[in-house]
């Protein structure tokens, strides 16, 4: 149609699509003949022509746009304003901050006279809260998350479960004592409410504890619970919302609905998984058209949300399988400028989101229509508190007796203050339905007040609470090529443990994924010699292209780090090595010799040998011989250590063979050893073992002074000669080879080598040994 403005007539002109013989067609204003020319005034007169409009204004043709941008733009604006004013950002979380803006900006559209934009929650869910969880399922912790599954499972499903039930039935009662505006609210309607207000929300959680960088274990337990209750929500908020509609529920019913979260969650994940390993697939073939690459992961992701979403699945989780799934096969197959690109875009887009989201909930409480009930808002408050802490401490207590790393009532106390609720609970309170839920007003209200209260206070006081008691915070270490290494000898070493114990826990069924994957999956999804890249070897490659990238936006190769080594500056800098140094290609027969020496001996996989346990193992022969034999040892060298301080004990003054051998020792010239003294007694001292008075061996006769008969002046002059034991020959031991000394009468210690008490000192100038007389 062709609208004639100068005329002011409407006129259809003959065309293609015409019938033949059709004439054009004009509709006359009121006032002026069909037959007028368009040009002629009333009186007959020609029109003046109007000049050509230079500029004009349609902003109906743009408003969309223009308004979405202006929202995009304030929010940007807004995040870099409490980030350049650092006094206000370290003590007020940015979402209440951005919380407060939307506040005021929807109190000045309202005061202008316009109606402020609500937070619409097909909006919300289609658009705003996709780019923030596939933000955090892409680049989630994989190695916490999975090691604390389990304990992020139960706060999920168990927590949330418990939440729900008994928020629901309190605020029940509490409707039912609470006087004739709350009589009608039924046990249903109470119920669904309760699910939607249980549930952690993953945006708040995130805004508060990226701000306060808690310690890894207390992000992951909240932050997963957050993640995987999507599933429990959906299934609660549908089931309770269907039976609303129902006359009567009945047992089928409910076992439906049990089933139905079996369905939901497991239908989701299934739907993440599958476009997570297309997309791992599509990636193999873009080597050619680098530039689509993230454009598939996008796609991708977007389309395992929107899938999920279309069968009433869970669209959160769905999007946590994919991004899980293709993050490993599509880094190794896209270039290291695709990558960057998704990571700062996805950076970059949920920010954004997550700015829109904390403004639009101050627009919209603006916004809405509100119905005030304190009983029942203030109820709500603080029965969602007692139900979130009651749960945390029976769950923790449970849960304790299952882990190794038990949570500390610290770590209780901060899982249960980060419990924030956000906007998916004021979303999913939006979208009831006026029918069935009069009250709907009502509860958008308290729902609005408990996420006020978990954003501001909870979320203001969290940062100071932390450090007041003293909570482990995250510590920003870059993982080095050790740590990987000791990493997968550890997990390596605890598989190896179970498979000897014969138990088939967390890092049995893990190595076991991991060979499936080694051995099918990344010949499947990986394009060349990646797929066959050992995990410590393509670890090192991202390590060193990481550094080289850091060091080139350093700012060059001038300040080399001792991290870098020479093949990250190899790669920025590519030169060609002088002809004396380059060296020579190996042969094809060479390289996979070499490679088939190193995949034998070095790279060996773990191989199932045949089961055996303690029980059945044989014993050997010769162990309690070398047990008998390691004890003799020991006991031997703890008698040599005590015949070593015995013989330091200082002696009487005659001469004792202690002190004859402590003189000889420090002056052997003043010793002159006596012509007949092959005839004196001999005390044989092993040397390996001089231990005790046992190892003292009689050879001769009895030492003076002990046999019962006085002793002679000769052997009072002469004394005792000590010699050394012949050595045992090389071939018998000399613990188990009995000798002489092992004999009753050698073995006693004669009293005369004991102690006999202090001495006086010499005198000045007595001689240390006297000479022979």
């Amino acid at each position: 149609m062709q609208l004639s403005q100068e005329s002011g007539a409407a006129s259809l002109p003959k065309g293609p699509l015409a019938p033949e013989g059709s004439q054009e067609i004009r509709v006359a204003e009121p006032g002026r003949s069909a037959k007028q020319p368009p040009h002629a005034s009333p009186e007959g007169h020609a029109k003046p022509r109007k000049a050509f409009p230079v500029i004009g204004i349609d902003y109906k043709h743009v408003r969309i746009p223009f308004e979405i941008s202006l929202w995009i733009l304030l929010a940007c604006l807004m995040k870099l304003g409490f980030h350049v004013i650092p006094s206000v950002s370290s003590i007020v979380p940015e979402s209440c901050l951005l919380i407060v803006v939307g506040l005021l900006v929807g109190g000045l559209i309202k005061g202008v006279g316009e109606k402020p934009p609500i937070l619409k929650s097909d909006i919300f869910f289609l658009f705003l809260l996709p780019p923030i969880i596939l933000d955090a399922g892409y680049f989630l912790p994989l190695r916490p998350f999975t090691e604390n599954l389990g304990t992020i499972l139960i706060f999920a499903v168990v927590g949330t479960l418990w939440n729900a039930f008994f928020l629901g039935g309190l605020m029940y009662a509490v409707c039912q004592l609470g006087g004739p505006g709350l009589n009608h609210i039924g046990l249903l309607a109470n119920l669904l409410f309760g699910s939607i207000i249980s549930a952690v929300d993953p945006v708040a959680v995130l805004a508060v504890f990226e701000e306060i960088h808690i310690n890894e274990l207390l992000h992951i337990l909240v932050f997963g619970e957050s993640l995987l209750n999507d599933a429990v929500t959906v299934v609660l908020y549908h089931l309770f919302e269907e039976f609303a509609s129902f006359e009567q529920v009945t047992i089928l019913d409910i076992i439906l609905g049990f089933l139905s979260f079996f369905v939901v969650s497991l239908g989701g994940v299934l739907v993440g998984v599958i476009y997570g390993v297309i997309a791992a697939f599509t990636s193999r073939f873009t080597s050619h058209i680098r530039v689509i690459e993230p454009l598939f992961v996008f796609l991708y992701s977007y389309m395992a949300y929107l899938s999920a979403e279309l069968f009433h699945l869970s669209g959160i989780m769905a999007l946590i399988a994919a991004g899980v799934v293709m993050r490993p096969y599509v880094e190794a197959n896209i270039s290291h400028k695709s990558h960057t690109t998704i990571k700062y875009f996805l950076k970059m887009w949920s920010s954004v989101s997550e700015t829109l989201i904390f403004i639009f909930l101050g627009v919209s409480t603006v916004a809405g229509h509100h119905y005030w009930n304190w009983t029942f808002v203030i109820s709500t408050l603080f029965f969602c508190l007692i139900a979130r802490v009651l749960g945390v401490l029976v769950l923790t207590w449970f849960i304790n007796k299952f882990r190794i790393v038990k949570l500390t009532p610290k770590d209780q106390f901060i899982i249960a203050y980060g419990g924030l609720r956000g906007a998916i609970a004021f979303s999913l309170g939006y979208l009831l339905d006026y029918h069935h839920f009069d009250m709907r007003d009502m509860f958008l209200t308290a729902i609005i007040t408990v996420i006020f209260f978990t954003v501001f206070v909870q979320g203001m006081t969290i940062r100071p609470l932390v450090d007041l008691l003293a909570v482990k915070k995250k510590q920003e270490t870059k993982r080095s090529i050790n740590e990987e290494i000791h990493t997968q000898f550890l997990d390596h070493l605890l598989t190896g443990i179970e498979d000897i114990c014969g138990h088939y826990g967390h890092h049995h069924w893990k190595d076991k994924l991991n060979r499936f994957n080694k051995k099918y999956v990344k010949k499947c999804l990986i394009a060349g010699e990646r797929s066959k890249e050992p995990q410590l070897i393509a670890f090192y490659h991202k390590m060193e292209m990481k550094q080289a990238i850091e060091l080139v936006e350093s700012g060059g190769i001038g300040k080399i780090p001792s991290a870098v080594s020479t093949v990250s500056i190899q790669n920025i800098n590519p030169q060609t090595l002088p002809l004396e140094r380059v060296l020579p290609a190996l042969s094809k027969d060479k390289e996979e010799e070499i490679r088939k020496i190193l995949r034998t001996n070095l790279q060996k996989t773990r191989q199932r040998l045949r089961s055996y346990n303690r029980h059945t193992l044989v014993a050997d022969p010769y162990e309690e011989a070398w047990n008998q034999m390691l004890l003799r040892r020991q006991k031997a060298r703890q008698l040599e250590q005590k015949m070593n301080n015995y013989l330091t004990v200082p002696a009487h003054r005659v001469d004792s063979p202690t002190m004859s051998r402590a003189r000889i020792g420090s002056d052997p010239l003043a010793y002159e050893p006596k012509e007949d003294s092959e005839n004196l007694p001999i005390i044989t001292i092993d040397p390996a073992s001089p231990q005790s008075p046992e190892s003292a061996e009689l050879t001769s006769e009895e030492p003076k002074g002990c046999s019962g008969l006085p002793p002679s002046p000769e052997e009072d002059e002469e004394g005792l000669v000590m010699r050394v034991k012949e050595p045992s020959s090389p071939g018998t031991d000399d613990v188990f080879t009995p000798g002489n000394s092992d004999s009753p009468s050698n073995q006693r210690m004669l009293r005369c080598l004991s102690d006999p008490g202090p001495r006086p000192e010499p005198e000045e100038g007595e001689p240390f040994i006297p000479k022979g007389q």
